[in-house]
């Protein structure tokens, strides 16, 4: 699976360093959406374990009483991964510029994403480090809303439906031929209340993971 050009495409072409230079201590997701992402994490990963954050902020979402051996983080703002408790180290990189990550091959037992992948414009090239860097049956774990900042998510994310956009994150894992196994949804999608409807409001945030885990060496 390739997308195709116009697909990668944003309406705000600028570079993505500029969008990010001010950092946003804000959290993207109600905390309903917070609540079902760190339950999740306590049931999928396990403990001293390696975990890349990638495209992280100055939160992870990990669950307190879990102890890991090694959290890295990744994000385009160093001030928000500088406040991010979580994290043992952390770099800073675009990856719509420099997709390669420098980590030797299976470094790591788990790669979280975090309401992000709509941003990626080369994802069949990151997905394919995300197994790179992955042990064998190590787990990936990309999880989104239908929350967004419109101009800097790619086009074949803006134009989707929300089934349309688990579908093609279910694409960029089968990008990496034979690479992971078959991905597996998660998704908690709160009844839709008319009267909040009318208003413009969602009752909660939808929640969406899909998660696959490295099934080749």
């Amino acid at each position: 699976m390739q997308l195709a050009s116009e697909q990668r495409t944003k309406l705000d072409n600028s570079d993505d360093a500029l969008f990010y230079d001010h950092p946003r201590f804000v959290t993207h997701v109600d905390d309903r959406f917070i609540q079902q992402l760190t339950d999740l994490y306590r049931q999928r990963l396990q403990a001293n374990t390696r975990i890349l954050d990638l495209m992280s902020s100055w939160v992870s979402h990990l669950p307190e009483e879990m102890e890991f051996e090694h959290v890295e983080g990744h994000g385009l703002n160093e001030a928000e991964l500088a406040r991010n408790p979580r994290l043992d180290h952390y770099f800073v990189q675009n990856l719509n510029q420099q997709q390669l990550l420098p980590f030797a091959d299976r470094s790591f037992d788990a790669v979280l994403n975090t309401v992000s992948v709509q941003y990626l414009q080369y994802p069949e090239r990151i997905f394919a480090e995300i197994h790179r860097i992955l042990k064998f049956g190590g787990i990936a774990i990309i999880s989104f809303s239908n929350r967004m900042f419109y101009q800097k998510a790619i086009q074949a994310w803006r134009d989707g439906e929300e089934s349309d956009r688990t579908k093609l994150v279910f694409k960029y894992f089968a990008s990496v031929p034979q690479g992971f196994t078959r991905p597996e949804l998660v998704a908690n999608v709160p009844p839709s209340s008319p009267f909040l409807a009318m208003l413009g409001m969602a009752s909660s945030d939808p929640f969406y993971a899909v998660i696959a885990t490295r099934a080749s060496e």
